[in-house]
Parts: C-alpha cells; structure tokens; sequence
C-alpha cells in the first residue's frame, strides 16, 4: 500500500475516531432537527418500534410542512411550571395527510419521559400532524390497559437527544395568548415559536 493511501485511511480512521458518538444516528433511528429562535431541538425516531408513527412524522418533514410552523401551546404541570409538554403544528393552511393508525405505548414499549416525542391525537386514529415533546416525564400519557375510557394514550415515536434545554426554555414562556379552546385556556404561546426549518440530518 501506498504512503499517500495508508495517510487516506488513517486520516478517515480518525475522523470516525473523533466524531462525538451523540451526532451518529443509530441504525434505523433517523434524526430530524428543529430550529427555533431558542436553538435547535435534535429527535431521534424510533422507526422500528413505531414504524407507523415516525414514518408519518417523516412524511410531514420530507413534505416541508413543519416549515414555519409554530410550537403553539405550552401545558405545564400543575403545581409544577418547570414539567409538563410542548405542543407544535405545521404552517397555516398545510393540508394533512389521511391520519394513521394508533401505536400505544402498550405495543412499542415505549413510554412519556423527559425529551419523549409523541403525536397528538383526539380518538384513536385520528391522528395527523400534531405533535408534543416532553419536557419531564408524563407517565399519564402513556397508555394504561383497563383504565375506564380511552386508556390508550399517545404515540410516543423518538426522543430528544440534543436541545432539551431549549424544550424547557419554550415550556417556560409567557402563555397569555388566545385558545381555541375553553379547556387550554392559558397554554397558548404568546407569542407562539416559530419552527424556522425541521429537517432531516
């Protein structure tokens, strides 16, 4: 082997070498980032646990419709202003795609914890393109088998795996603005964040 070709090989040896572990996707998990005026929110997807779900919420990304969407509402815990979830929807005037079958977290194994990633829905199956993003664990979120009502939960599909802080920091921001509905009355963003790119990386 050559000199020039043996220094090509260590060269890419040691660019793998010294490449943080944290930036790799693993195998299967695509990653998608979110940029937000506060900085950037890095998701790692869960393709195999939840292939429905993650598959879902790469379709909205590869379609660019998260694009200047916003993180809208806010809901803290109560008693608890640092825990709770961020809730986020695509631009104005996106039209969805048909919504998906329901994954529970009875069936990825999955579960609501600090930096979880997961749709929102109203029934099961209704689900589009509304996701949240925890900030602290939300084991009520999860799906609890033999609860009365829907004891489903939601579809947690990823977790965050860079920009947790900036998850919290959204979480903390004034929520004064006007609600669609009586029941979040204090839990829309004001004003709401703007996503100004979801990609993948």
């Amino acid at each position: 082997m050559s000199d020039l070709k043996r220094r090509s090989l260590l060269g890419a040896a040691g660019l793998l070498m010294t490449t943080p572990a944290a930036s790799l996707a693993a195998p299967g998990k695509p990653r998608v980032a979110i940029e937000t005026r506060h900085g950037v929110i890095v998701v790692e997807l869960e393709a195999q646990k939840a292939p429905l779900t993650a598959a879902n919420f790469l379709r909205y990304v590869d379609a660019r419709a998260y694009d200047d969407g916003v993180f809208f509402r806010a809901s803290r815990d109560p008693g608890a202003p640092t825990q709770g979830t961020i809730v986020a929807r695509p631009r104005a005037k996106v039209l969805p795609f048909p919504p998906i079958r329901h994954e529970s977290t009875t069936k990825t194994g999955l579960r609501h914890v600090a930096g979880t990633i997961s749709l929102g829905r109203f029934a099961p199956g209704t689900a589009t393109n509304n996701f949240f993003i925890c900030a602290s664990p939300e084991p009520y979120l999860d799906a609890h088998p033999g609860a009365p009502g829907d004891n489903l939960g939601y579809a947690a599909f990823g977790q965050v795996v860079r920009g947790l802080s900036v998850v919290r920091k959204i979480l903390s921001l004034p929520t004064n603005g006007k609600s669609e509905y009586a029941e979040q009355r204090g839990q829309w963003l004001s004003p709401p964040v703007t996503m100004s790119s979801v990609r993948r990386v």
